[in-house]
């Protein structure tokens, strides 16, 4: 018998393949994870060809083992792979690795594998041939698995029946397997709201969508997105089609959910995030690959899973920063998404009340369908009266002027509920001395300790550390250290005193860490239960809070006044977003924005409301500028325990661009220049087309891995998002 050899991508920063021989017994498909060795490691890696020919190598290892406890990638999951390792200029391995389960990335079997996982046999007759034919129980067996049994139905055929199929799964007798898709039930339960007009046409619209077909739903908020969800979701399921719905943040997961369950009580529907359990997230990912489950809902991580009937994708908040992975394999889930839909040929929503404007223009352009939602789903609902509250002349009280504790306390004598946005955790962002102008600064990074009172810590919310308050000025002995600037938990506080009758309650990420937490006070929310919210951008989206008439924004100006080009879309989004907390169940809300610029230009469009004039302005001067979506940009950025360095070695890598059709900036240090004690640089690359860009990406991509600088980490950030 010829030797037979496994092409296989593993996680590592290298830019290639490597071949494995496969020793005698070891089948392994294309798609199924192997384990091999590498230098002195074992590694765990996803096979992507087998093949008889020789590799052009003095010496082939071989693998070692193939385990069973994973179904092999199907070849869409392996495609879209491909692409962002193609888009991204990113390793393969290191793609694949970050689509499958973390257990599934160890050198070694999962135990609790044998959950859900099902076999069948590669060939029912030579399976039966193989069996004695005094073995009752293995040839009872051996003829079942002509149709794929689960790991249960295996079990109780024998104490050792597991053992017999890993016999026959080493010998290429047996395979894993997915267990048939139940039928949809096709009946909803709960109660199911009328749809107005503009609902009704945009369910038809993604109903009747055949092939790739990518749909904006733009609806104000409060204009019932969900419920649109949820109808396409039941056609979807009549269909026999699995969903995948994605949503930028895990404090939203558990609340869409529930609601999905009430609707759908006779589905299975599983979730994906990083906050699950592994047993747990294995079990979800495995159902989803095996078809059971008719509707996944996760975040960013879940666009990779395998879903061998999916049928539709639905992106919750399209516009969210949230789906950009922000650590090594940096990409977007929503533009990994569309192009997922279009491998698949099957549509994609991609809904938000503040479209991102990458999605504005192709909705402008004609290459997705714009669907409108312009009205509130609660027949007399209106949208938020938005205020502007100047701040030059007013008392302040912690941050408040007069006119917001006013309003707040007019609300709370109706009986009624508020909320205070604050998009800053922690008591203070600084603690600063008057006397000689000493301010609390992170040692790690370009970035100043937040005082977090309550703790009694002064914290970095970039590198994690922290330490305990001095008691007195580090620089000159002064005692008398005072906070400056308004954080979430000083807001509280400063309400707490002001409304000593009413039940405050902050939500944030310091008052949710406990696990369990965020659901109890969202109930609380919910019921009624707190007077005076206080929240950061936890509260600023997807959630729906009956009671609520009026919203205060503190500190919205610091997003007026950025090196950042996206800036001003970020702020706009966020605004709109918490302004659309307000009056959600048919009364009138009123929100009231605090402001040191009443007549900047933005505050106009933002009290008009009028996101659709506001993105096209901001495209118009995005063109202008050739700045992105009317441009491809890139970063390579670069960590080094010098700034010298990372600045040497990025005229170095821009150097290896001579030649490309490309425009190559200076290299410069990053905005925060040092973060966890390292030195931070980056070079900006642009082109007009996306084309030239990729080549040139992939080119210094493969230069850099096969030759990588020494004290220097680096790394391409293709369509960034930060500066």
């Amino acid at each position: 018998m010829s030797e037979r050899f496994a092409t296989v991508a593993l996680d590592v920063p290298l830019a290639r393949l490597f071949d494995y021989r496969l020793p005698p017994g070891l089948a392994p498909m294309v798609g199924q994870r192997i384990v091999v060795p590498f230098g002195k490691q074992v590694l765990s890696g996803i096979v992507v060809a087998v093949h008889a020919q020789q590799p052009a190598l003095e010496q082939v290892r071989d693998a070692l083992l193939a385990p069973s406890d994973m179904p092999a990638l199907p070849e869409d999951v392996l495609a879209l792979c491909r692409f962002c390792t193609d888009y991204y200029a990113y390793p393969f391995g290191a793609v694949l690795a970050a689509a499958v389960p973390g257990v599934f990335r160890l050198p070694r079997p999962w135990a609790g594998s044998t959950g859900t996982q099902a076999y069948v046999a590669t060939d029912a007759a030579a399976l039966l041939a193989q069996v004695p034919a005094r073995a009752r129980k293995q040839r009872a067996l051996a003829q079942a698995l002509a149709q794929p049994q689960s790991v249960a139905a295996i079990r109780q055929v024998a104490g050792d029946a597991l053992r017999w199929v890993q016999g026959w799964l080493a010998q290429g007798l047996v395979a894993p397997a997915r267990l048939p898709a139940a039928a949809a039930p096709g009946a909803m339960a709960g109660e199911i709201p009328l749809l107005n007009p503009e609902q009704q046409a945009a369910v038809a619209a993604i109903d009747a969508a055949q092939g790739f077909a990518p749909l904006l739903l733009y609806g104000i908020t409060g204009s019932g997105k969900t419920e649109v969800y949820l109808r396409t979701i039941a056609t979807a399921r009549q269909r026999g089609q699995q969903v995948l719905v994605l949503v930028p943040e895990i404090n939203l997961t558990p609340q869409l959910e529930a609601r999905f369950r009430a609707r759908f009580p006779h589905e299975r529907i599983v979730s994906l995030h990083s906050g699950l359990a592994d047993g747990e997230r294995v079990r979800h990912w495995l159902a989803a690959a095996q078809g059971e489950a008719g509707v996944v809902l996760g975040t960013r991580l879940a666009i990779f899973t395998p879903l061998p009937a999916l049928g539709l994708i639905i992106i919750d908040e399209e516009h969210d920063a949230s789906y950009r992975q922000a650590e090594g394999f940096r990409y977007s889930a929503r533009d990994v998404a569309v192009y997922r839909a279009r491998l698949r040929q099957v549509p994609v929503v991609l809904g938000s009340a503040t479209p991102g404007l990458e999605s504005w223009k192709n909705a402008r352009d004609a290459r997705y369908r714009l669907l409108q939602l312009r009205t509130r789903a609660v027949a007399g609902a209106r949208p938020p009266r938005i205020e502007l509250l100047p701040t030059q002349r007013q008392r302040m009280h912690d941050g408040l002027a007069e006119p917001a504790l006013q309003a707040l306390r007019e609300v709370l004598a109706a009986g009624r509920q508020a909320l205070v946005f604050v998009n800053r955790r922690g008591y203070a962002p600084v603690l600063a001395c008057h006397d000689c102008g000493w301010i609390s600064a992170c040692p790690q990074c370009s970035a100043r300790l937040v005082l977090h009172l309550a703790d009694r810590r002064l914290r970095c919310h970039h590198c994690g550390h922290e330490e305990r308050v001095p008691a007195a000025c580090p620089d000159c002995g002064n005692q008398d250290l005072k906070p400056l600037g308004q954080g979430s938990q000083r807001v509280e506080s400063a309400l707490a005193q002001l409304f000593p009758q009413a039940n405050v309650l902050r939500i944030d990420r310091d008052s949710t860490r406990r696990k369990g937490a965020l659901g109890e006070m969202l109930q609380q929310a919910h019921t009624g239960e707190a007077d005076l919210l206080v929240g950061t951008q936890m509260l600023a989206k997807g959630h729906d809070f009956p009671g609520l008439d009026l919203v205060v924004v503190l500190n919205a100006d610091n997003g007026l006044f950025s090196v950042d080009f996206r800036a001003e879309e970020r702020l706009f989004a966020q605004l709109l977003q918490v302004a659309g907390r307000a009056g959600r169940a048919g009364q009138a809300g009123r929100v009231l924005i605090q402001t040191q610029y009443p007549e900047h230009p933005f505050y106009a469009a933002l009290v008009a409301g009028d996101y659709a004039a506001f993105a096209d302005a901001q495209l118009a001067e995005r063109r202008s500028l050739a700045l992105p979506p009317y441009a491809a940009w890139a970063i390579v950025r670069a960590q080094a325990r010098e700034q010298a360095t990372a600045l040497a070695f990025l005229r170095e890598a821009a150097a290896q661009l001579a030649g490309f059709p490309i425009q190559v900036a200076e290299p410069v240090p990053a905005a925060m220049a040092r973060k966890a004690g390292w030195e931070r640089a980056h070079v900006v690359l642009s082109a007009p087309g996306r084309a030239p860009l990729q080549v040139a990406l992939r080119h210094l991509a493969a230069t850099l891995s096969e030759n990588p600088p020494r004290g220097v980490r680096w790394l391409l950030d293709v369509d960034p998002h930060e500066f």
